[in-house]
């Protein structure tokens, strides 16, 4: 084991070119899925979290229920819809990044958008008034709720990150874990395990977990922030 956990490190140190590439891969994805996830699911959330309009209330419980898909659920209806009988295999995005990425932000945008729901919730009523007493108009009003939500955005950017780097099912099903294409860290780590390569495994478990612990110290800061 120390032996294992040792070359594991030499390995990482060595530049190694498929170790590279891997993270190369998974930074691609998780970045890409994250930031898009971001783009779409905030002013979603944040319209679900101040507005109360016909039909907020099953809008709010579809989201809550696509925050528990099971990753593999929607990597099998990508596969099945851009597979070749699917309707759009024309497409030919199976086992692509592209595709990856797709999948991953199916998956990661509902839980974007439940956060900031339930952040936006708790705020909306004080801030209401605040406008409405200075006699913001609409648009400003506006830009005082995202001024308002500006740490919370940042830490549901990092859990959506997290998300998108720690996920296996989905992206394993649509990209296929092909070597040198499509391997991220999560899939790689259980292809190599699996050929008895204890090595590399153990170098990208290594670095998963470093980037976990990174991620969570950065999310308790921010949460400090927020609680002061």
């Amino acid at each position: 084991m120390g032996s294992s956990i040792q070359k594991a490190i030499e390995l990482i140190l060595s530049a190694d070119r498929e170790l590279l590439n891997i993270l190369s891969t998974t930074a691609k994805v998780s970045l890409t899925s994250s930031v898009v996830a971001l783009l779409i699911g905030v002013p979603i959330g944040l319209l679900l979290g101040t507005c109360r309009f016909p039909g907020r209330g099953a809008l709010v419980v579809i989201n809550r229920t696509l925050m528990g898909m099971p990753p593999v659920v929607c990597g099998l209806l990508f596969y099945l819809f851009f597979s070749g009988v699917g309707p759009f295999r024309h497409l030919k995005l199976l086992f692509t990044v592209k595709l990856m990425i797709l999948a991953q932000v199916v998956l990661i945008t509902p839980i974007v958008i439940g956060n900031m729901e339930t952040f936006v919730s708790d705020i909306a009523p004080s801030l209401r008034e605040t406008a409405k007493g200075l006699g913001f108009s609409a648009g400003r009003r506006f830009f005082l709720l995202v001024n308002e939500c500006i740490y919370p955005i940042f830490s549901v950017y990092l859990l959506a990150f997290a998300r998108a780097i720690a996920e296996v099912g989905a992206v394993s099903m649509v990209g296929g874990a092909i070597a040198w294409k499509t391997n991220v860290m999560t899939t790689a780590i259980m292809q190599y395990t699996n050929r008895g390569n204890f090595t590399l495994g153990i170098a990208l478990g290594l670095i998963l977990l470093s980037l976990s612990l990174l991620v969570n110290i950065i999310l308790s800061l921010l949460q400090r922030r927020l609680s002061r």
